[in-house]
């Protein structure tokens, strides 16, 4: 914590305490996260009310529920750039049993399946969840609540169907893979399938008294991939670095840049809020949060990241009715930004120019617009003139010679190629076909 001022860090206790207070939360975890781990955390409250001046540790236990799906959602990325699946495969593909035509990998990930909410059989009143030949049975018998992609409709159903997927496509039980593949690579060794081990107990306080009531720990079966895990803040702060800077190992970064893009808004009133492949991205002013809540009886839990600024914040509360998980561990992460953020890197000189882009850089006109083309670490870049600064320039990969991808920014994934005269000069470019001129052309006047 010696990175943050003294004022910041009474200010991130003062928020804890307020939450903690006002929610009437018998206990809580709340961190932030930077730099690979937990840059602020602290317990309020009690772990377990029979102990009632111990508050939650960084090492103990809570359900933390749906986050379990961004496990479930990075394991079946990682089994996509294996080649062991598509996303765009429907589940009968891979598990024969399943009735329901067209539903699609991808369209699970992101809750637009159109599949109702949970499974058949009223789990949530009889507290009996199915084992794996129950789950892909009603399936089946499930209804299709929506059309596809009509909007955005919630499935702890279709992500557990995820978890079976995972199971057959890697040959081996879901958590085992999880181990396996994430938590082992991660070292997050506190994260389990229910409690297991220093673990806080889960309450509900009723509204109109504060005595608080016991809540039972539930045997998720095969329901574990949509929300089956505990874990604590520590590992959690392990997850939070991966999702801001992927390990690798674990999965390559392109792969959870894909991850990010909003696939369908689950805010459509105001469009604050999306959903991509397994994560949720919520707007917070200029940034954009990509992470997940998570409910279970008697723990509400919330992890968010702001990929740019690298900083996280997560809530972990011991409490059935508490407060919105997102907005607190959002408020957190943001206030360390605000008043305590990453110090710029200091700027270093290049040290070379490649000999076949020095007649390219300066300012270039497409469509009438002004564009300047430079290079910086050895990198050709591209970008508008008066494009806002929050907005990336373009990036540029040589794929051949005068032919390069476009790898960020404006146009990625096109192609821009140069055209030189029989001295070697740079005469024209064409970007996404478009034609890139020294001078501002009307549309024709090239010709």
């Amino acid at each position: 914590m010696a990175d943050l001022t003294e004022s910041t860090i009474r200010s991130l206790h003062r928020l804890a305490v307020q939450k903690q207070a006002k929610g009437r939360v018998p206990g809580l975890y709340a961190g932030v996260v930077r730099g690979g781990g937990l840059l602020w955390g602290e317990g309020i409250g009690a772990a377990d009310l029979s102990r009632p001046d111990v508050p939650p540790a960084a090492d103990d236990q809570f359900l933390v529920a749906s986050n379990s799906k961004t496990f479930t959602a990075v394991l079946v990325m990682q089994l996509r750039d294996e080649g062991r699946l598509d996303l765009d495969d429907t589940l009968d593909r891979h598990i024969p049993e399943v009735a329901h035509p067209g539903v699609t990998i991808r369209q699970a990930l992101a809750h637009v399946t159109g599949m109702q909410r949970e499974p058949v059989g009223d789990v949530w009143e009889t507290l009996e969840n199915p084992d794996r030949e129950q789950l892909v049975a009603g399936f089946n018998e499930a209804e299709r609540v929506h059309r596809p992609h009509h909007l955005w409709h919630y499935s702890n159903l279709v992500f557990s169907m995820l978890g079976e997927l995972v199971a057959r496509a890697d040959g081996r039980d879901w958590y085992d893979s999880l181990k396996a593949r994430i938590l082992d690579p991660l070292e997050m060794r506190r994260t389990t399938v229910g409690p297991s081990g220093p673990a806080v107990s889960g309450y509900y306080v009723p509204p109109h008294t504060d005595v608080p009531v016991p809540e039972p720990v539930l045997d998720l079966k095969a329901l574990a991939a949509c929300g089956g895990l505990a874990s604590t803040a520590d590992d959690m702060a392990r997850w939070s670095a991966f999702v801001a800077s992927p390990v690798e190992e674990v999965l390559a970064p392109a792969t959870l840049e894909e991850m990010c893009e909003p696939q369908i808004m689950m805010d459509r009133q105001r469009w604050s809020a999306a959903f991509g492949l397994g994560f949720m991205l919520i707007r917070s002013g200029d940034r954009t949060y990509v992470g997940h809540t998570g409910g279970m009886p008697g723990h509400i839990t919330g992890l968010f990241t702001d990929r740019t600024a690298g900083t996280g914040g997560l809530v972990l509360m011991n409490s059935t009715s508490s407060p919105d998980p997102a907005a607190f561990a959002i408020e957190l992460a943001d206030h360390v930004t605000e008043h305590d953020p990453v110090a710029p890197e200091v700027w270093r000189p290049g040290t070379s120019v490649p000999e076949e882009l020095t007649g390219v850089v300066g300012v270039w006109y497409s469509e009438g617009s002004p564009f300047v083309f430079s290079v910086r670490e050895g990198r050709l870049e591209a970008r508008a003139q008066g494009l806002p600064e929050h907005k990336p320039s373009s990036r540029f990969e040589k794929v051949a010679d005068d032919v390069y991808r476009t790898t960020h920014g404006r146009e990625a994934g096109e192609l821009l190629r140069l055209t030189r005269d029989e001295h070697g000069t740079v005469t024209k470019m064409n970007w996404a076909t478009y034609l890139v001129t020294r001078e501002p052309l009307a549309f024709g006047e090239w010709l």
